[in-house]
């Protein structure tokens, strides 16, 4: 077994604690909902599974670092965890099945290792850059050569609105077969999964994309921010099947 197997299996092992804990909470509906500075909402259960997972880290890997969405980042080391508990809050407070949990590893800054979690679905997509797997069975990106057979996704049309281009987006949309707004990873896993799509967001934090980035890369397509730059340190992302980013990118800028 390799380093980057044993991580994998980590990964699996984290999951499997952790998103039913999530689903379950979903599904009592027995939480309380805060705000946080920014106005986004935040629940225990978001803070409680990302300590679940932190405390997994500790026990077995106690040299490497953690930058989580809910409790920041600790020392710098070789390896970093990122942690984001459950991607796209405001659909798991809002009774919406569409969040995720979503879990980076990098080494040396560089994602070598990405899920997305799906609690709801029982669906795991993890990604080493190279392959990715959903529930251990192998996936690849579905391409087109043209908009017109793509789904357009985006998270929140509003954000394009505020941080990018409205019109070039409606351009995008227009070029598209269909419009949805299947957001936060979960568009990105249906990408991953075979869905002929293109996904783009406005705003990013590290914790969003880089998860994103092997599971993407790994499927066969392409992933960047929105104009096309290294998704490590962009706070944008744009992902889809190879000619269809390429298609969407040119629209886009």
């Amino acid at each position: 077994m390799t380093e980057l197997d044993q991580y994998k299996d980590f990964v699996k092992a984290m999951l499997k604690v952790v998103m039913p804990f999530i689903r379950d909470a979903f599904n009592s509906r027995a939480y309380h909902v805060e705000e946080k500075k920014d106005k986004s909402p935040v629940t225990e259960i978001d803070r409680k599974a990302e300590m679940m997972l932190r405390e997994m880290i500790a026990k077995n890997f106690p040299s490497h670092a953690i930058l989580g969405e809910e409790f920041g980042v600790s020392e710098k080391a070789e390896y970093t965890w990122v942690l984001d508990p459950i991607d796209g809050t405001k659909s798991f407070v809002s009774g919406s099945p569409l969040f995720g949990t979503l879990i980076a590893l990098l080494k040396d800054g560089k994602p070598i290792l990405g899920a997305i979690g799906l609690p709801m679905r029982g669906e795991v997509y993890l990604g080493d850059n190279t392959v990715t797997e959903l529930n251990g069975v192998p996936v690849r990106v579905k391409d087109a050569q043209s908009l017109k057979e793509a789904v357009i996704l985006t998270t929140d049309i509003c954000d394009i609105a505020r941080l990018k281009s409205r019109p070039k987006f409606d351009a995008l949309i227009d070029e598209g077969k269909i419009f949805r707004m299947w957001g936060d990873c979960y568009g990105y896993a249906l990408i991953a999964g075979g869905l002929t799509a293109v996904m783009s967001d406005a705003e990013m934090n590290p914790w969003d994309i880089l998860p994103l980035i092997p599971v993407i890369r790994g499927a066969g397509g392409v992933i960047t921010g929105w104009e096309g730059q290294d998704p490590v340190g962009a706070d944008s992302c744009l992902a889809g099947p190879p000619t269809l980013h390429k298609l969407a990118l040119a629209i886009l800028n």
